[in-house]
C-alpha cells in the first residue's frame, strides 16, 4: 500500500528517498559484490555467481513469516502509455496467486528535474512465499545481457528499480543490477549477521566505511 510504505519509510527510514544508491543515502547498510570481477560477464561462472549469491543474500534477509512490500518503480517519458496498455510484468509473472496482484496499489510521481520524466511506483504487500523470488532475482541480474525474461523487455527505452522491503525486521534489499546489492537497517545489531556470514562478499571499495560501521 502506498500510504503504509510512506508511512514505514518515514517511521523508520526518516529523509530516506526510495532510489538507487541505497548505500550512500543511508548510514546503516551494506553494498555486497554480487558479480565475480575477474570473470568476464559472458562466461557461464559470472551470472551463476551472481544468481547463487543474490538469492542467498535474499534468503538471508526474509524469513517465510515476514511481512514484505514488493515495490516497482518505472521510470520513463511522460507521454509513453505503454503502462497504460499493459500492466508491469513483474506482477503478472512473479506473484504466485492472481488474487494477491488485487492489492497492488499505484501511484505515479513527476520528477521535479527532469520536466520530462515520470515514475510510475507499484506496491504490493505480499509474503516470501507468494513471490517467484528466484526467477525475479535472475531476471534483475539478466537486465544487460538482453535476456528474454527481462523485466522491461518490451519498454526498453523506460529503466525500472525493484526493491524488497522487509516491514517486520526494518530492511530494505535492493539488487541493482548483476554487479552489486545494497541492504540497508533500521538499526545496525539487524543487519550484524549479515556482515559476519557475508563478510568476503562486501564491495571493497566501500569495505572501510562498512567496517567502520560494525566495529
Amino acid at each position: 500500500m502506498i500510504k503504509d510504505l510512506n508511512a514505514f519509510l518515514h517511521e523508520d527510514f526518516e529523509g530516506l528517498v526510495l532510489e538507487p544508491p541505497l548505500f550512500y543515502s543511508w548510514t546503516i547498510s551494506i553494498r555486497f559484490e554480487i558479480a565475480p570481477p575477474m570473470i568476464p560477464y559472458y562466461e557461464k561462472e559470472y551470472l551463476q555467481q551472481t544468481f547463487d549469491r543474490a538469492i542467498a543474500l535474499f534468503k538471508k534477509v526474509f524469513d517465510d513469516n515476514d511481512e514484505m512490500l514488493l515495490v516497482a518503480d518505472v521510470k520513463t517519458t511522460c507521454r509513453d502509455l505503454f503502462l497504460q496498455r499493459r500492466p508491469l510484468n513483474v506482477y503478472l509473472k512473479y506473484i504466485k496467486d492472481k488474487e494477491s496482484r488485487y492489492k497492488l496499489q499505484y501511484h505515479r510521481f513527476d520528477d521535479p528535474d527532469e520536466e520530462e520524466m515520470t515514475t510510475h511506483r507499484f506496491v504490493l504487500p505480499c509474503a516470501k512465499n507468494e513471490i517467484r523470488y528466484v526467477q525475479l532475482l535472475k531476471a534483475i541480474c539478466y537486465e544487460d545481457f538482453a535476456h528474454p525474461s527481462t523485466i522491461l523487455k518490451n519498454n526498453p527505452q523506460s529503466g525500472y528499480q525493484v526493491y524488497f522491503i522487509n516491514v517486520t525486521q526494518k530492511l530494505i534489499y535492493h539488487l541493482y543490477d548483476d554487479r552489486g546489492c545494497d541492504v540497508i537497517a533500521a538499526e545496525k545489531e539487524t543487519i550484524r549477521f549479515l556482515y559476519e556470514d557475508c563478510n568476503e562478499w562486501i564491495l571493497d571499495y566501500d569495505r572501510d566505511r562498512i567496517e567502520r560501521l560494525f566495529n
